[in-house]
């Protein structure tokens, strides 16, 4: 499967950027700029992030070959 960006799983399950927001308990900023590569999530909002958008921790996360 390809990289799934944080946008296109959201978009997928139908959610808004306020609804996703607010179901992951940050602020609307937070989620923007976490889509947009300007900061991460931690390790534990990645996991709340996998359940919310009913994808697996691999498909959201790409590692490249050069960092293995």
């Amino acid at each position: 499967m390809a990289k799934m960006t944080l946008k296109a799983a959201r978009v997928n399950v139908g959610l808004s950027q306020k609804e996703a927001a607010s179901n992951l308990g940050v602020s609307n900023k937070t989620l923007c700029s976490w889509e947009s590569c300007t900061s991460f999530p931690k390790a534990d909002q990645i996991v709340s992030i996998c359940n919310l958008y009913g994808v697996s921790y691999d498909d959201l996360i790409f590692l490249p070959n050069n960092s293995l």
